[in-house]
């Protein structure tokens, strides 16, 4: 913990570092992270501690690796994109996956949230329609059982297989558990595109029927028609915390998502889960029908609205030739279309290739980053450029996102001020979470600390070259020890599962 703050020269000291020049702050929290499964096989947070991340709230985008029941275990698995050594799904409460997963220690802090995806596959598989009224019971105490045991709330994926087969009703129901508890909403909501509006709408309505606080996750209009609308839903953020209910959004500070491969198809066609939909596009008349899926104009469209030119493919286990390639390339050079190219990948690799998405505008962007209740999320992984971790051309968000802003957006464009960028990844975020003593700098607080040099912190990522670590950030302390000293690791793991307050 934090001991003393002021003029402490004439105090006597184990370690004394000097940091003049530089800037001291509270450890960064990143407000929305999928680390929990990289983790697994990165205790050091390579990617993450190196930006000064102290904190990662992970389990987001409606799935989680627990709770998990026996009768479902290999969906869940199936759906996984990763699965790294330890990770068996053989644990019967959420609590047990807590303890196997703190179990060898972090380089950093870790919260969880429950995917309800998660929740949606242990009651009922990947069933696409109502749950029955046992179903619904039985998600719902799954949620209240894993917020006994140590979560912190619930999340959604509403444009991702099972959360998409999911009426509003249900996710209230569902988020009513988590409330009781004092847990929050965190939604990946049901469009970014057409339907922004609508979505970010009925996330609001789930805080206040559900009656808990809601987290809008990465903000964004995606696709160049909506491009614009991105005000619109700070404004209906703005218009619903006048009324009572506490909603915030994070965001990441970059102009191109990324998403699995496979979110290119409809929804229907992972009915049953990822062994089901490769068999349905090994049929020739079910392929056909979801191609003409893909291809057909709709208001969530990813095609349609961003074209196969903006398209990169970002991993593949197998044809890793194709990687940082665009579809629209690898369209031309295998002589067929586009459409085909998309879902002959997806069968060649069994539904878990990536891609990046370049479909967002910049305005939008400053416009979510000048927020006074948007902070920081990542969206990423702790990755590392070295083994599987160094595979592929993720997104650059997972090595770049907090010196980013720090550098681009506050020091070289001046979107908003070093203090409030700090403030975003810090003071925000920690009160979003109700964490009294991270997230702040005085005497009591927890002693996450992060030491950069404001001229030159910069991120070194690139969509070409993903795999580099920033500029500029010279000391991490994680709990009173150092993870990163003179900017480079020192192997100490003293991050741990934090439980709610």
């Amino acid at each position: 913990m934090i001991s003393a703050l002021g003029d402490l020269s004439r105090e006597r000291a184990g370690t004394t570092l000097n940091a003049t020049g530089k800037v001291l702050t509270p450890g960064f929290i990143d407000m929305h992270s999928h680390s929990d499964w990289r983790l697994w096989a990165n205790r050091r947070a390579e990617s993450k501690i190196r930006q000064g991340v102290t904190t990662e709230v992970v389990g987001n985008c409606g799935f989680s690796p627990a709770p998990v029941s026996p009768e479902f275990r290999d969906d869940l698995r199936g759906f996984a994109l990763y699965v790294p050594k330890g990770m068996t799904f053989e644990w019967p409460s959420f609590r047990d996956y807590l303890h196997a997963f703190d179990a060898d220690g972090t380089a950093l802090n870790v919260v969880h949230l429950v995917g309800h995806g998660t929740l949606r596959i242990a009651a009922m598989g990947f069933a696409r329609r109502p749950p029955t009224a046992g179903e619904l019971t039985r998600m719902q105490r799954l949620m209240a059982d894993a917020m006994d045991d140590g979560a912190w709330g619930l999340s959604t994926g509403l444009i991702y297989a099972p959360g998409s087969y999911a009426q509003t009703d249900e996710i209230i129901a569902v988020a009513r558990s988590a409330a009781r508890q004092r847990g929050f909403y965190a939604s990946h909501i049901r469009g970014e595109g057409a339907t922004l509006l609508d979505a970010v709408s009925e996330a609001i309505r789930v805080g206040r029927e559900g009656e808990l606080p809601v987290q809008v996750s990465h903000v964004k209009a995606a696709g160049r028609p909506n491009w614009g609308n991105v005000p619109r839903a700070l404004e209906l953020i703005d218009a619903a915390r006048a009324e009572g209910i506490d909603v915030r959004a994070d965001v990441y500070p970059y102009t191109a998502s990324s998403t699995t491969l496979r979110t290119l198809l409809p929804d229907w066609a992972l009915e049953g889960g990822i062994d089901a939909m490769l068999k349905r596009l090994a049929d020739p008349t079910e392929r056909a029908r979801v191609r003409a899926a893909v291809e057909s104009p709709s208001a969530e469209s990813i095609v349609s609205r961003v074209g196969w030119e903006n398209v990169m493919i970002s991993y593949c286990a197998k044809r890793k030739d194709l990687e940082g390639r665009r579809l629209s390339e690898i369209a031309r050079a295998q002589g067929i279309d586009a459409v085909e190219a998309a879902i002959q990948l997806i069968v060649d690799e069994a539904g878990k290739a990536y891609m990046i998405l370049f479909q967002l505008d910049e305005a939008d962007l400053r416009a979510a980053l000048a927020h006074p209740h948007v902070m920081i999320g990542s969206d990423g992984s702790s990755l590392a450029p070295y083994g599987p971790l160094g595979e592929g051309k993720p997104h650059p968000r997972s090595y770049g996102t907090f010196p980013r802003v720090l550098g681009e957006y506050a020091r070289e464009q001046r979107t908003l001020s070093l203090a409030t960028a700090v403030h975003k990844m810090t003071g925000l975020p920690a009160a979003r979470l109700g964490l009294r003593d991270r997230g702040v700098l005085r005497t009591g607080a927890r002693a996450d600390l992060v030491v950069f040099d404001a001229r030159r912190v910069a991120d070194r990522a690139t969509y070409e070259d993903p795999h580099r670590y920033p500029d500029g950030i010279e000391h991490v302390i994680v709990n009173g020890r150092f993870v990163i000293k003179h900017g480079e690791h020192t192997g100490s793991l003293p991050g741990r599962v934090l439980t709610p307050p």
